[in-house]
């Protein structure tokens, strides 16, 4: 959580963020690309992790039912917010219509929740196969031209790769095709029986998966030939072919995207286990209410991408535009609009200083107030 709110800050901040995409091997600098690229790890976690609490969600003595009905309506809720709560956050804009419509991990999220309530009536046995299937061999499919589906084009766009479509005098842009998000969050609803075994054995494995992706991304990606679009070659210098061995795909997420970031992951998760964190650790504090954190960081991060533009241009209309990351014009800004990497990384600082004490204040709250069934969707 702490890392996707300095890539959300970037997209406010950044001077470079406005102009190119910081993965760019031509334009980018090394500093740049390792701020987005450490961030990459924080959406597959996500869902990966958001299938875990599902298990968990159905080890306190609930059915399959049950679980299928809670994952189903806080589906709907996220997919509703996302179009409404956290647009307006991210944009300042409540109309849909004639607007940009953006749908980011809510959207997919939301959705994939709603799938895993199907899925998770399926045996382990049979959902782990099935999950690790999809997410092995759903680059076999990038090829397919969606108009071959004709009207049923938007399906394939909504489940395989990024697409944007009009609507109502508007833009909607889906960043998060489903396939293959549905399944890590799947693989991730298999993994919490891991999770019950002893702790020997189960940081054994946990180490031994882990490691074993990131060893599959490495020798895949040196082959250069299956499981992602964008072949890495050889740069200006040695450091940069590093940076491109490195620069695997997101939108949608590769196959080779998904080892490089759930292997060091789950090698991560076995070291940390041995840990002991206080409950006031900011790690502990931000996991226990992250979708609180989420909607303040946000909405936080816009408010200062104001304040600081305010200051230094004074008050404009540009300054209630979303920035040029978000699809305004880019000439609509001031020439050389946005700030450097150590302002963006101050920004940051400043965003988690003040997210802390209200995110302990919600978490202690949460804890106290478990008879309130509607904190569960916040």
């Amino acid at each position: 959580m702490i890392i996707m709110a300095l890539d959300h800050v970037r997209d406010y901040i950044s001077s470079a963020a406005m102009t190119f995409e910081p993965t760019d091997l031509s334009r980018t600098t090394v500093f740049l690309f390792f701020t987005r690229w450490i961030t990459h790890f924080c959406a597959p976690v996500f869902a990966f992790t958001a299938g875990i609490g599902a298990f968990f969600y159905q080890q306190n003595g609930r059915t399959k039912s049950e679980l299928s009905r809670f994952l189903l309506t806080r589906g709907l809720w996220l997919v509703l917010l996302e179009v409404t709560v956290v647009r307006f956050l991210w944009l300042f804009q409540v109309r849909l219509e004639g607007s940009l419509v953006l749908l980011l991990v809510f959207w997919m999220l939301g959705l994939c929740m709603i799938f895993l309530a199907a899925l998770i009536h399926l045996p382990v046995r049979t959902l782990v196969p099935l999950s690790l299937l999809v997410i092995a061999g759903h680059n076999f499919f990038d090829g397919i031209d969606p108009a071959r589906f004709g009207r049923f084009a938007f399906l394939w766009d909504t489940f395989h790769q990024v697409a944007g479509f009009p609507f109502h005098d508007g833009f909607v842009v889906i960043t998060y095709p489903l396939i293959p998000w549905i399944f890590v969050m799947a693989a991730g609803y298999c993994f919490g029986n891991v999770l019950g075994w002893d702790p020997d054995r189960r940081r054994k494995f946990v180490l031994t998966v882990g490691t074993a992706c990131t060893i599959l991304f490495v020798l895949l990606r040196a082959l250069n030939h299956y499981g992602e679009s964008a072949h890495w070659s050889h740069q200006k210098s040695a450091l940069f072919t590093f940076l491109s061995f490195l620069n695997t795909t997101k939108y949608p997420p590769s196959l080779l995207f998904l080892l490089m970031t759930l292997g060091p992951a789950l090698i991560a998760l076995a070291w940390l286990e041995k840990f002991n964190f206080s409950a006031k650790n900011p790690l502990i504090v931000f996991r226990r209410v992250p979708f609180f954190f989420f909607l303040f960081h946000i909405g936080f991060a816009h408010v200062l991408y104001i304040a600081i533009n305010a200051i230094h241009y004074g008050w404009h209309s540009f300054l209630l535009l979303a920035p040029p990351t978000f699809g305004s014009p880019l000439e609509l800004f001031p020439q050389g609009f946005g700030y450097s990497l150590p302002t963006v990384y101050a920004v940051w600082l400043t965003v988690i200083l003040f997210s802390y004490p209200l995110c302990r204040w919600y978490a202690n709250l949460k804890q106290r107030r478990s008879d309130l069934w509607w904190l569960s969707y916040l």
